[in-house]
């Protein structure tokens, strides 16, 4: 057993994590301010929570002070909600960010922190590996490729134990459906239930690479139990590719009336990314990852049985 911390432990990837923490019979703490993720989601757990804001560097040293690794997924997440309001996504993700360091270098605690693709920003090239160029689009991909840095700079001058995983699209269980800022996944299952149609910005043959939460899990156990220490990123995604056509062709299965509007891009939305995984399983060769497949049908079966668990949460317009 160890004393493990996990900011936004809340949310989508966090509620994930702390579950599967918990059946390895971890003492499991949670950070969050609960701007997005939701207080029912801990609802029965066995973990210590602590409301509280990253930007808060006292309030983020107390919560963290036992904790002996530290998975720091919390941040203002969103690229349009970025643009819309960029100061407040750098104070949560950078100085947030920040705070957690200092945190770590105080403790000794090791760090595992979830960066993003969207970092890569113009650079067209795929597959994406981790040697090529980065030109961040939008204040998000800047705030995450801060994180970055900030990670790589405190390994390297206190010598802390950080991991450093750059997401790429994860979809699946506990992703809320309901908000503006909605990941597209969830956002579209949602509304296909309720008789909806669903929206495409672009002509749907942008791509993406999906990765199914339970991957995405598996791969964060691993790096935890086997003390991986790699500060510089490390691409998270099993290299697919596949477009929001595909992605609605398959959905048609369930949802035969389905109705698509197509309207106009969005300002920072990649055309497309998918990612050279040679790194990621010359790291973690034991993973094997849940098929797009078989990942969708388990996310519209969960949805169907439990979607309703995680509607109707606080509004994110800002």
């Amino acid at each position: 057993m160890s004393r493990i911390a996990v900011t936004g432990g809340a949310g989508f990837v966090g509620i994930n994590l702390v579950r599967a923490l918990l059946k390895e019979n971890h003492e499991v703490a949670v950070l969050d301010d609960f701007s997005t993720g939701l207080k029912s989601n801990l609802k029965g757990l066995d973990v210590q929570v602590h409301e509280v804001s990253l930007f808060d560097a006292e309030k983020v040293s107390k919560a963290l002070e036992k904790s002996e690794y530290i998975f720091h997924l919390g941040a203002r997440g969103s690229v349009p909600r970025s643009i819309k309001n960029p100061r407040a996504t750098m104070d949560v993700n950078v100085t947030g960010t920040l705070n957690i360091l200092e945190s770590a270098r105080a403790t000794g605690a090791a760090v595992a922190f979830s960066s993003s693709s969207s970092v890569y920003g113009s650079n067209l090239e795929l597959p994406k590996n981790e040697k090529i160029w980065m030109a961040p689009l939008t204040p998000y991909a800047a705030s995450k490729l801060s994180g970055e840095a900030l990670v790589a700079s405190f390994a390297a001058s206190f010598g802390i134990s950080a991991i450093t995983y750059r997401f790429f699209n994860i979809f699946g269980p506990w992703q809320r459906p309901d908000h503006d800022y909605a990941a597209v996944i969830p956002k579209w299952i949602w509304k296909l239930m309720h008789n909806q149609s669903i929206e495409v910005f672009g002509d749907g043959n942008q791509s993406r690479d999906f990765t199914y939460i339970d991957t995405v899990v598996s791969v964060l156990i691993r790096g935890l139990k086997e003390k991986v220490n790699h500060p510089n990123p490390i691409n998270l995604a099993f290299g697919l590719r596949i477009t929001l056509n595909q992605c609605i062709d398959e959905l048609r299965v369930k949802f035969p009336n389905l109705d698509v509007n197509y309207v106009p891009e969005r300002v920072g939305d990649v055309r497309n990314s998918q990612n050279d995984p040679t790194l990621l399983k010359s790291i973690f060769p034991r993973i094997q990852p849940v098929t797009f497949s078989d990942a969708l049908e388990n996310t519209y079966q969960w949805f169907i049985e439990h979607g309703a668990s995680i509607a109707n949460g606080p509004s994110v317009t800002d």
